[in-house]
């Protein structure tokens, strides 16, 4: 987590609370008391109003307020769709970063649009992708980001079983299932992988490097020529 979040978040909490313990906010944050205490220095020190009282924690002064975030209904429409997407769709450590997102927004609102926050009318059901498909996109998503070599074995649809070492370059949700798209070592080419029927997903300690003709803008690029070259 970045400081400057880190440190949005600690006057989100103390807002919430009367008193709050360093202790309780270094378990909220996953960090030490000692980095706690150092913020709250800090914190004080740029102008933010907290007050100290040994026993209780520390507190908010009565008439602080986060500068409000300036959405409208539709827009908090949006947002909150997006993060019951990613709630739902994805792995647990995206999930956490939605909620995390809602809270920073839920503690800047105006209190007059607070109540939008808990509309139900644009639900997403949570059941369409498996736990073990989260668990795979979390690994998959990981190497990605590092460009880190990885292998697996795959079956396909027709039942047919191989082992494969791939270059990963992005996922796809296509509503019902996630896709891994890679540069294939075994084809030499393009492939993209659906994560329900991959197994035995292993990160390799090998980096591989982004080549021209290789890319995830080249694979776009490609489908796309390959949609208008079929389209109408």
């Amino acid at each position: 987590m970045r400081r400057a979040d880190r440190l949005f978040q600690i006057v989100g909490l103390l807002k919430q609370h009367q008193f709050t313990t360093a202790r309780d906010l270094a378990d909220a944050l996953e960090v030490s008391e000692r980095t706690i205490y150092r913020d709250v220095q800090d914190l004080s020190l740029s102008g933010v109003p907290i007050e100290a009282e040994t026993g209780h924690g520390y507190r908010l002064m009565k008439g602080f307020h986060l500068p409000p975030l300036m959405f409208n209904e539709e827009e908090l429409a949006a947002l909150m769709l997006g993060a019951r997407m990613v709630h739902a769709w994805t792995d647990k450590g995206l999930a956490q970063a939605a909620n995390q997102a809602l809270k920073k927004i839920e503690n800047s609102l105006p209190e007059r649009l607070k109540p939008e926050l808990e509309r139900q009318e644009l639900l997403v059901p949570d059941f369409n992708v498996d736990s073990k498909t989260k668990t795979h996109l979390a690994l998959l998503r990981s190497s990605t980001s590092q460009q880190q070599k990885v292998t697996f074995n795959y079956t396909r649809e027709d039942g047919q079983h191989s082992s494969r070492t791939v270059h990963p370059l992005g996922l796809f949700y296509w509503g019902r299932t996630w896709t891994l798209v890679a540069w294939c070592e075994l084809r030499d080419q393009f492939r993209h992988f659906r994560l329900d029927r991959m197994s035995d997903i292993a990160p390799l300690n090998v980096i591989f490097n982004i080549r021209p003709g290789q890319t995830l803008n080249d694979y776009l690029n490609a489908m796309r020529c390959q949609h208008d070259e079929y389209s109408p």
